[in-house]
């Protein structure tokens, strides 16, 4: 089962960001713990970590993508162990998917 892997929220005020960078490809295998995105606001950039392993399925916001809102999906993920699941900080996220 595809994880979808969320646009954080950097602070509890913030509702959208910008995907900066991707430092993953479709088909690219990740480890918890690889960089796989920087995400920008008006404040800060940030990278953002796999929390899980397993290759990446499909990068739904392309890079470069602007006031992407806060829970949204970047990209699909498969786990290695498809019951582990990420932490839902928020029930509102929007999806943003990457691996698979």
């Amino acid at each position: 089962m595809p994880t979808n892997i969320l646009m954080p929220a950097l602070s509890p005020t913030m509702e959208k960001g910008n995907l900066a960078k991707w430092h993953v490809k479709e088909g690219d295998t990740v480890k918890s713990g690889d960089v796989i995105a920087e995400i920008e606001t008006d404040k800060a950039t940030m990278e953002v970590e796999a929390v899980d392993e397993g290759p990446v399925a499909q990068i739904v916001v392309p890079e470069g993508a602007t006031d992407v809102p806060v829970n949204n999906r970047r990209l699909k993920h498969r786990a290695a162990d498809r019951h582990r699941h990420m932490p839902r900080l928020n029930r509102h996220r929007s999806p943003l998917r990457c691996w698979t």
